[in-house]
């Protein structure tokens, strides 16, 4: 049976201060529940991806406020939400975490973002990458974590494949400078793992730099079955969980394998 999955590609302008976008964001996920079970929010929206004063600023632990809020949406609306990624605050270091959440409001899973983005003034400046893989099961199959700037690490998808996954869920704060990348990675780790690849991007201007949208929602054959624009909006599609295996059975790119 089908999932119906919604991305809310959020405007994450530097305009907008967080106590106004944290409820805001919160109430678009909460209309998106009337249609969808399963909710993906992007990287550091409450603050904007390449605001890292802001991050700083707005750090929390992972028993903060934010996190507990997320959760309690979760459970109020009975769905799967993945609350994108903030900035973790854990014995004096900062990671980009993103956290996923089960209809019961329990945190299922978490993930710290493992290649951090090092120029711009990036999360380098503050941030600790993370060491652990995560495959966790979800109504999509077994689902890999991963964020952003990862994309650009095939090795990463590769390891999440072998580690059991047949879904990869992203989310992100790419540039629109950068988004003809965006495009052809996600759609290539998509291709190369035979792996639903769900990703979350978000829009608007942050201090030098405007975020490209463009949310997808590509099949384990490499087809893009939903895609965003450059402005808000939820983005809403039905994904097959046992695709991925058919595929792999009907066309085993995955057993020619020779080079690990």
């Amino acid at each position: 049976m089908g999932v119906t999955v919604a991305l809310i590609q959020l405007d994450c302008s530097s305009v907008e201060p967080v106590y106004k976008r944290v409820p805001r964001a919160l109430g678009l996920v909460a209309k998106a529940a009337a249609k969808a079970q399963f909710i993906v929010l992007p990287e550091l929206w409450h603050v904007g991806a390449f605001d890292i004063a802001a991050a700083r600023e707005h750090a929390q632990a992972i028993t903060g406020p934010l996190v507990t809020d997320l959760g309690a949406l979760a459970k109020q609306h009975g769905i799967w939400l993945h609350g994108g990624s903030f900035c973790e605050e854990s014995d004096g270091s900062y990671f980009n975490t993103s956290v996923l959440f089960s209809p019961e409001g329990d945190l299922r899973a978490t993930y710290r973002k493992i290649h951090l983005f090092g120029f711009e003034g990036g999360e380098t400046t503050l941030m600790s990458g993370g060491e652990e893989l995560v495959v966790v099961d979800t109504p999509l199959g077994a689902t890999g974590m991963a964020t952003c700037y990862d994309l650009r690490f095939p090795e990463l998808f590769r390891a999440l494949t072998e580690g059991g996954a047949t879904a990869f869920l992203v989310t992100s704060g790419w540039p629109t400078l950068r988004i003809g990348h965006w495009d052809v990675l996600t759609q290539a780790r998509a291709i190369e793992n035979q792996a639903w690849l769900i990703a979350c991007n978000e829009v608007g201007a942050q201090p030098g730099i405007a975020l490209g949208g463009h949310s997808c929602v590509i099949d384990p054959k490499g087809v893009v079955v939903a895609s965003g624009g450059g402005s808000e909006e939820i983005i809403y599609v039905d994904v097959d969980p046992e695709l991925p295996e058919a595929w792999r059975v009907r066309f085993p790119v995955l057993g020619d394998i020779r080079l690990r």
